[in-house]
């Protein structure tokens, strides 16, 4: 008797399970179905209305490229039924569709859709479709792949009602429902991984095995969203860098051209004979040498700007007193000055005021300033060169000026002022001998230390340049290895 009442028991158990399983698989399937065709539905009938808002003859000429970007089947019908276009079948070849359900409410200004088998391609398509002024735009997508994952969503379910019903049947009646649940939400945050929504969480409860899977996945989830924003970001610099290598080159071609053509054109005359004339040939070679000299100006400034980029550029930091610096940099240019006829004055900052520097690089900073002030500064006007600690930095830095009387700069011309071979008079300062990357170098040395340019600028009330320094060690590397927005174009 017992191994017939236990083969019963079985059976009954058996039974149960069995009509529980249907049962579970049937719910499941239903709901996992219909939540899929909503969705899809739902994205198909947003994609038809992005689409609808295109010209006509855009539709029809670009159905194909519309279609893969939709990732869906694309149909326009006119008003009479006719094809126009289609990205999966010849339009000539297929029947008038006037009335075809979702078109008919397509055209009657409503949404229509319907899910039905497709002759055309011979698979079962959901179809939406939207009025688009005189015609419709119809989207299809395949319920084949939708059926393959509900399938798989069914097996799936079934395995894991089935475990555990086997071992414990009463409490899985109980927590089937709670369970179910959290396994939806898991299915659901899979789902919004797989869209790219990789911004989504899961809400976690306790420690049990749907937890840590959740965990698993929120840490997924996070990652992604890490890899996909550094992956933006990186192409977003690759791109950024391409502008500027391709705008370097064009640039660099321009400025050799011109002195080149220049030397060679001269050497030329002078080898057809103007080298014996008394007259010009010591001018010749006069406009020879100049152009020489820029040459090697702007392969000199080429190559402190490729070596501070390149991170080879040696820095030597070590504190200094500011004073000493302008001082030492405003007696190398007083003669410069006095040959001139412009004045220039120091503003000292506080005796005791120290930054902590490569003082070549700060000598190189200066220098240019102050060239660039002295080209652009009329005879008896002024040139100021100071230092003053700025407030509430975070660390301490100090800030150093050169501010002149010249003609000014217009505002617009600001913000490209930094930029490599960006002149503001391009033709004034070629003739006095500029090579364009005077105040890109400052604007690199400047961060190579810590700091940072900026200008300020009034037509014809005069201009003002401001680099930064900081007052203690920031811990860069005397080797140049730098960190890269320190250097960023």
């Amino acid at each position: 008797m017992a191994p017939r009442i236990f083969l019963k028991l079985i059976a009954a158990l058996l039974v149960v399970l069995g009509a529980t399983l249907f049962t579970v698989d049937f719910l499941a399937a239903r709901s996992t179905l219909a939540g899929y065709l909503e969705d899809t539905r739902r994205s198909l009938e947003e994609k038809s209305h992005m689409l609808a808002s295109r010209p006509p003859e855009t539709l029809v000429s670009e159905c194909h490229l519309l279609a893969q970007v939709a990732g869906a089947r694309l149909t326009v019908v006119a008003p009479d039924g006719r094809v126009l276009a289609d990205s999966d079948a010849d339009p000539a070849r297929m029947e008038n569709h006037r009335h075809r359900p979702e078109l008919m409410e397509a055209f009657d200004g409503r949404t229509g859709w319907s899910i039905r088998h497709s002759h055309t391609i011979d698979q079962d398509l959901l179809y939406v479709a939207v009025p688009a002024g005189p015609y419709a735009v119809r989207l299809a997508r395949s319920l084949k792949r939708i059926h393959e994952q509900v399938n798989t969503i069914r097996r799936r379910v079934i395995a894991s009602t089935a475990v555990a019903f086997l071992p414990f049947f009463a409490l899985a009646a109980l927590f089937s429902r709670y369970f179910a649940r959290r396994l939806g939400a898991i299915i659901e945050y899979t789902g919004k991984l797989a869209a790219g929504n990789f911004h989504a969480r899961l809400e976690t409860h306790g420690k049990d095995e749907l937890s840590i899977l959740s965990d698993r996945l929120n840490e997924t989830g996070a990652k992604l969203e890490r890899t996909v924003t550094e992956l933006q970001r990186e192409q977003s610099e690759m791109e950024k860098l391409e502008r500027v290598r391709k705008d370097f080159v064009i640039n660099v071609s321009h400025e050799l051209r011109t002195p080149l053509a220049s030397i060679q054109g001269y050497t030329d005359t002078l080898i057809d004979g103007a080298i014996h004339d008394s007259e010009h040939n010591l001018r010749f070679l006069g406009i020879i040498k100049q152009n020489a000299e820029r040459l090697g100006r702007l392969t000199a400034d080429l190559l402190t700007l490729s070596r501070i980029e390149m991170k080879t550029q040696k820095f030597q930091f070590a504190g200094y007193y500011v004073n000493g610096l302008l001082r030492q940099n405003v007696e190398s240019m007083q003669p410069l000055a006095d040959k001139k006829e412009v004045r220039i004055v120091i503003e000292p900052a506080p005796d005791d005021t120290e930054v902590f520097c490569d003082s070549e690089a700060v000598h190189q900073i200066l220098m240019n300033l102050l060239d660039n002030a002295l080209k652009y500064t009329p005879a008896g006007g002024f040139i100021y060169v100071g230092a003053r600690p700025v407030e509430n930095s975070m660390p301490e830095k100090v800030e150093i000026y050169v501010r002149d009387t010249g003609v000014g700069i217009p505002e617009q011309e600001l913000p490209r002022l930094f930029e490599r071979f960006y002149r503001v008079d391009k033709a004034r300062s070629r003739e006095l001998g500029g090579t364009g990357l005077g105040l890109a170098i400052v604007k690199h040395l400047a961060r190579a230390q810590g700091g940072e340019a900026r200008v300020e600028s009034v037509i014809n009330q005069g201009s003002t340049f401001f680099f930064t320094l900081p007052v203690q060690d920031l811990g860069l590397l005397e080797t140049g290895a730098i960190q890269p927005e320190l250097t960023a174009p």
